[in-house]
């Protein structure tokens, strides 16, 4: 892995006119999107309104309407996009002998995990890891570590080819709560230090406040973006969810709290 460098802010990534449909079912339609880099999105909705469709759309893992363009504003050109991704879990059944080196190596470098350790794969592969505080995790088996130290192996493996894109569908699902304020922590520390954009599905809401630059609200189209604030305080939002649907906080219930000033307490 390159040298960790600071977001440029001339790259930028269109989703247009998105549509998925599975038979005469329409999942998606018209989804448009633009994110810039250095920025975190998180999409949020009801179970069923497209939000993991939308992933795989993206990935090239389902057929889709529409297109989704790369462009680099400091001169113009339309590149291939480069995408990571972070599943919600991967399935790995208890005792399986499988090593964090040998998960990373056999997709990273398409080393059979029987064949003994390349020192080049070992040291860049532990040169990953250390950007997220888990290089002592490089000979520990895959089925024993937590939900939060998987998390941060899985995006190590992910950012290992400098995407321009990293796509994270619930990934703290399972997850303890100090995990989760651990992984966003890290999600803070990737969109300042590493050039790309995240796209995040997400249903823990507090969190969406403290971390996301944008928040998009989909039920098979995109219903409100914009800030934690404006999505959350909006109709549409409020049709979607219901009141009870945000943190305490938001409704009104605490009168303190990480984000009372930005109620306007």
């Amino acid at each position: 892995m390159k040298k960790i460098r600071k977001p440029c802010g001339l790259h930028c990534i269109k989703i247009n006119h998105l549509g998925v449909r599975f038979g005469e079912q329409v999942i998606l339609k018209d989804v448009n999107l633009h994110i810039h880099c250095g920025s975190m999105t998180a999409v949020i909705g009801r179970n069923g309104a497209g939000k993991s469709t939308l992933i795989r759309a993206i990935l090239g893992d389902v057929a889709h309407e529409g297109n989704i363009e790369f462009k680099d504003r400091e001169n113009g050109s339309v590149r291939k996009l480069k995408i990571g991704y972070v599943p919600q879990k991967i399935n790995i059944e208890k005792n399986t002998p499988v090593s964090v080196y040998d998960l990373i190596a056999s997709y990273q470098f398409r080393f059979p995990v029987f064949l003994k350790k390349s020192r080049r794969a070992e040291k860049e592969i532990i040169k990953a890891l250390e950007a997220f505080e888990v290089e002592d995790l490089i000979d520990r088996q895959v089925c024993n570590l937590s939900g939060g130290q998987l998390q941060r192996v899985l995006l190590a493996m992910a950012v290992m080819d400098e995407p321009n894109l990293l796509l994270l569908d619930e990934p703290v699902s399972g997850v303890d709560p100090n995990g989760m304020e651990l992984f966003y922590r890290t999600m803070e520390y990737l969109k300042k230090n590493f050039d790309l954009s995240v796209i995040l599905i997400s249903h823990d809401l507090e969190y969406v406040v403290k971390y996301a630059d944008k928040v998009v609200l989909l039920d098979q189209t995109i219903l409100k973006e914009g800030s934690a604030q404006e999505v959350f305080q909006s109709e549409a939002f409020q049709k979607a969810f219901g009141a009870e649907g945000l943190p305490g906080y938001i409704r009104g219930e605490s009168e303190a709290g990480p984000h009372a000033a930005w109620m306007g307490r």
